[in-house]
């Protein structure tokens, strides 16, 4: 699949966007299969490419342990990691954003297997020995030495049993804290009924409202979603466990301090002592009040996190239409690398739902960068989140001598186009469309030797750097004004009206950070030392150490919080993140945001690299080059 197309068939990007869908009739055309690749056109296929990629690497596993001591190469481990993540990859995608079931179910046995499989090479200790030692650091060793390749014989096996748990357990809880919580309609105001999805004599609440103007709707909605539900608290007790016990099994002191090896904070303890140094700074300027009334925390929610903003959205939203922001997102890596973002049609059977539209990113000299699947628009049973994927990462192919393109999906959950007006994007919808559009630019820009370090495959906590400098470039009038017009009559956002956006963020910056903070302080307390006492008493204690606000009885926000698998011991990433994002754009684009200079020392110096170096030496190398 992946085909290069000729370039005529690209087409101006905002159009596109603003275009609504059409189905094809595809009677006569052949079902290319999911992102091209063939086997993929049915629900079955995941179990063929599944045994040839299992078979495939399985060669490699046998020539890597049957080679003499040393003979083995990094390019020899990283075509084995490859062949594997290119299904695995596309199928964690599938299991959770395919709207058919049968894919979903197919997508996840076959993560299942890989996983296991993985996790058995564990067992073998040859592979360690084999490894070129000049090349052990370069890349995988640490990866088998943190899942327990150097242990004895039984207790590798039980560190195996750990992990196949854990993928298990992980995979319930992710899908539990993303399902909705019904309640009897008889038990809520019918005046509010319309607020929510129904099922028969049920409301279905799948998430908090917080951009609801109603107070009663948002108490409802945070009441009701939040509710416990006591097989996701078992399953989040067990996962814990689980994960401490496995730290400890391959010689770490806690899950923590297995997780934050290979990171810029490195220690549990250097993370601590950033949140407090964090959390002092802002004591200095700003206290939260300590109410106790549920509608004045209601208001404060309100106000700072969910409406985010202290302006009128729908004041902005016709100056924000999709179209317009994909033109502006255009002419900025148009600006910064020399870049465009072309709208292409996907093949039959390439994409999963008719409004997912596909993206070709070319530079104007090096010609085809790589793929962007955009899956922007809401659909039942989709993720609320908005996230990145990676489903192919790149590589430069030593069987080919080519460079492996990659290929990124980025979902949003933005309304859909109505007869008489395109996509309008509220404020924070941009900013969230520019935040993920940093994470797509990172995997195309990256020009990495090996998949396992491609693009956003680096340290976490400098994985978000390019996602939240985007956010700057969002808010920045300079760049604004390039894009933001009035969808009927083709006026600019008057840049009072931008300033005052960026006022307005300034309202709660730092309530905000302080909830970041508490969030990256409880998932560190989850993750260090075993604590006798349940997952919403230490939440009790650290909203009360590091949060204002008061805990609300017969709720458990932690069941909610999906980052706990992908992010566990790390969530505070986000914030050092946003550190390094802050010194970057003070420092470097602050003066001109659309300076090609500055843009080509950012790709070369902090966007090629993927985690091939070492995050505080591309900062250095940015700001000193």
């Amino acid at each position: 699949g992946f085909c290069v197309r000729n370039v005529t068939t690209w087409s101006p990007v905002g159009a596109a966007f603003n275009a609504k869908p059409h189905r094809r009739l595809e009677l006569f055309e052949k079902n290319v299969g999911l992102f091209g690749v063939p086997e993929l056109s049915s629900p079955a296929g995941f179990e063929v490419t599944t045994k040839r990629a299992l078979k495939d690497t399985q060669e490699l596993v046998d020539k890597v342990c049957s080679s003499p001591p040393g003979a083995v190469t990094v390019e020899t481990f990283d075509q084995l990691s490859d062949g594997l993540c290119k299904v695995a990859d596309l199928a964690d995608f599938v299991k959770v954003a395919h709207p058919d079931p049968s894919f979903r179910e197919a997508a996840e046995k076959t993560c299942i297997e890989i996983g296991t499989v993985v996790e058995n090479w564990t067992q073998k200790q040859g592979m360690l020995s084999n490894l070129n030692p000049f090349t052990v650091a370069e890349l995988f060793m640490f990866d088998f030495a943190i899942s327990g390749i150097h242990l004895d014989e039984k207790l590798r096996k039980e560190a195996v049993k750990l992990h196949v748990k854990l993928l298990d357990l992980n995979n319930e809880f992710l899908m539990g804290s993303h399902l909705p919580n019904r309640i009897a309609k008889s038990a809520i105001p019918e005046h509010i009924h319309c607020h929510f999805a129904t099922e028969g004599s049920f409301i279905q609440i799948g998430g908090l409202h917080a951009e609801s103007s109603n107070d009663l709707v948002r108490e409802v909605a945070y009441r009701i979603f939040l509710y416990p539900n006591a097989d996701l608290m078992e399953c989040l007790e067990e996962l814990l466990k689980c994960r401490n016990k496995l730290a400890k099994l391959v010689g770490y002191e806690s899950y923590a301090h297995r997780a934050l090896q290979g990171t810029m904070a490195k220690t549990p303890e250097t993370v601590m002592n950033f949140l407090q140094l964090l959390t002092d700074k802002l004591s200095e300027r700003y206290t939260m009040p300590k109410s106790t009334q549920f509608a004045e925390v209601f208001v404060i929610l309100w106000l700072c996190f969910g409406y985010r903003y202290n302006i009128e959205p729908s004041l902005y939203s016709p100056y924000f239409s999709l179209g317009s922001c994909m033109e502006g997102l255009n002419s900025l890596f148009t600006k910064l690398y020399g870049v465009s973002i072309m709208s292409e049609h996907p093949s039959t059977g390439e994409v999963w739902n008719d409004d997912v539209r596909k993206l070709a990113v070319v530079h104007e000299t090096e010609g085809l960068l790589g793929y962007i699947y955009c899956d922007f628009f809401h659909r039942a049973n989709k993720p609320h989140q908005d996230c990145h994927f990676t489903i192919r990462g790149g590589r430069q192919c030593q069987e080919s001598g080519q460079y492996q393109l990659p290929v990124v999906v980025l979902m949003l959950s933005l309304p859909h186009p109505t007869k008489s007006a395109p996509t309008l994007l509220t404020p924070s919808m941009m900013e969230n469309l520019f935040h993920e559009m940093g994470h797509a630019m990172h995997s195309m820009l990256g020009r990495t030797r090996y998949q396992h370090i491609t693009g956003t495959r680096c340290a976490t906590d400098f994985a978000e750097v390019p996602s939240i400098l985007m956010e700057y470039f969002a808010t920045d009038y300079r760049v604004v004004n390039q894009f933001a017009r009035h969808y009927q009559t083709g006026q600019p956002l008057p840049q009072s009206m931008v300033a005052r956006l960026c006022e307005s963020k300034k309202v709660c910056g730092a309530a905000d950070t302080q909830l970041q903070i508490f969030y990256s302080a409880l998932d560190q307390m989850y993750h260090g030392k075993p604590q006798n006492r349940s997952t919403t008493d230490i939440l009790k204690d650290m909203q009360h150490k590091f949060y204002g606000l008061p805990y609300t009885p017969n709720t458990a926000w932690q069941l909610r919080f999906s980052h706990l698998i992908g992010y566990g011991a790390k969530y505070y990433s986000y914030l050092m993140s946003r550190a390094v994002a802050s010194m970057v754009w003070k420092q470097c684009f602050v003066q001109d945001p659309l300076n090609r200079d500055m843009g080509e020392r950012y790709r070369r110096e902090m966007l090629a690299h993927g985690g091939g170096k070492e995050p505080m030496l591309m900062v250095e190398g940015m700001s000193q080059s």
